[in-house]
């Protein structure tokens, strides 16, 4: 049984994300969805709802599971026994960094194996950040968020201190 781990911010979830989950799902047994809660960096969108948010975004695969974690990655890696860490590309300064990320991994575990994937070409453009940016000026972010917390996001972002 194949288990893989998909950490990351979600500040707040895209259809970037999504690709990787959907995609993902259908690859291994089990995909552990982990959200980081760093206290040392004040999020857009709280620990809670980032939960919340892909909680309801990947409710129709039975095989993914939403938790919270604080610490470094290969140490969750352990914890969870997952057999590599997931993690998405949109690009070429995706893959440079990740690559540095996944060998500091494999320097502190040498078992940590990290798995790279592509972001399907439909939502290679999309980062939580842009997402941010976008809300916060006012435009529409149909297509940039799953549907399902679409409303969500938008309202927190256009009424940022609410």
């Amino acid at each position: 049984m194949s288990t893989w781990l998909y950490p990351g911010s979600f500040d707040p979830v895209t259809m970037g994300h999504m690709d990787i989950i959907a995609r993902a799902s259908r690859l291994c047994d089990r995909l552990l969805v982990a959200v980081l809660k760093n206290d040392a960096k004040k999020g857009t969108f709280s620990v809670e709802e980032r939960l919340d948010f892909l909680r309801r975004s990947t409710g129709r695969w039975p095989n993914v599971e939403v938790f919270a974690f604080s610490g470094l990655t290969v140490e969750l890696l352990r914890q969870t026994q997952a057999d590599a860490v997931l993690r998405g590309l949109r690009n070429v300064n995706d893959f440079v960094f990740e690559q540095q990320v996944a060998m500091v991994n494999r320097g502190l575990d040498p078992q940590a194996e990290t798995l790279l994937m592509m972001s399907s070409p439909t939502v290679s453009h999309i980062s939580s950040s842009m997402v941010l940016s976008v809300g916060l000026h006012g435009g529409s972010l149909s297509g940039l968020v799953p549907d399902a917390v679409l409303e969500d996001i938008s309202r927190k972002l256009s009424h940022p201190m609410g």
